[in-house]
């Protein structure tokens, strides 16, 4: 996904986030979600899919070479923030493609 669709999405949901924070703690986003059925039905469907994000993001990640822990950690703990943050901070095509064509190619 481009970056200039990334970005005000990240944003979006950096607002979103810090108000929730604000009004209600960290402890007070998880509350509805503990309390009711549907919250609890949203919360299930919030860690499936995660579960998938992070099946995806640990196979993006080792194709490309790069550190999937840290990014598993991030997702626990922040959520949608860790594979936000993980798109975001990841080489784009053009910049690879550009890296491969420029690197010495082996001779025999």
């Amino acid at each position: 996904m481009s970056r200039k669709f990334l970005l005000p999405i990240t944003i979006a949901f950096t607002c979103l986030s810090g108000v929730a924070l604000w009004k209600h703690g960290y402890l007070g986003i998880w509350k509805p979600l503990l309390t009711t059925w549907s919250g609890a039905q949203v919360f299930a469907d919030l860690l499936i899919a995660l579960f998938l994000v992070l099946t995806w993001l640990y196979k993006d990640a080792r194709a490309k070479g790069r550190a999937y822990v840290p990014w598993v950690i991030v997702t626990l703990l922040l959520g949608s923030f860790g594979p936000l943050f993980y798109l975001l901070t990841s080489p784009s095509r053009a910049s690879a493609g550009s890296a491969l064509q420029s690197s010495p190619v082996p001779q025999s």
